[in-house]
């Protein structure tokens, strides 16, 4: 069977040394904003329109970028990781399908969340900090905790 896959984009946004997640309700895990690239979108927009629409907040990407560019190509922000995620998998371990996820870090000069309409509300949100990620680890995917604490280091250290 051939496996489907989508690609997505997701921020780990930062402000003042803690990490956004929320409890997905569709997946039923805490995650931090991101959704589907949509056809005419670059990740790295998909990624700040995702933290636009769920947050109501603009973030700055810490994302690399080279100095490459010519007439006919353009260098555009780096994701931090790229992970290839199982989704909907069956009790017999199939795959319903996979997501193809460009991960970013996001700097945020607040931490006043105002999602968009059709969002989960505000009070889904938490803010983490390094401790809480670690102190939290039966309920958070591990690699949430990791990629969180990397993301607040990496947003320290820009």
């Amino acid at each position: 069977m051939e496996t489907t896959r989508h690609f997505v984009a997701t921020v780990y946004v930062v402000s003042d040394g803690r990490v956004a997640l929320h409890e997905h309700s569709k997946l039923d895990m805490w995650l931090p904003a991101g959704g589907h690239v949509d056809r005419d979108e670059l990740p790295h927009e998909a990624a700040l329109r995702e933290t636009r629409e769920e947050l109501g907040l603009d973030v700055d990407l810490v994302a690399p970028q080279e100095a490459i560019e010519s007439e006919t190509v353009r260098s555009i922000p780096q994701p931090q990781h790229f992970l290839l995620e199982d989704i909907n998998v069956t009790a017999e371990g199939e795959v319903g399908h996979q997501h193809v996820d460009f991960i970013f870090y996001g700097r945020a000069d607040s931490r006043d969340i105002e999602p968009g309409p059709g969002e989960q509300p505000a009070d889904d949100w938490e803010w983490f900090a390094p401790e809480d990620l670690r102190g939290r680890s039966d309920e958070l995917p591990s690699d949430v905790v990791e990629v969180g604490q990397r993301a607040i280091e990496a947003v320290r250290e820009a």
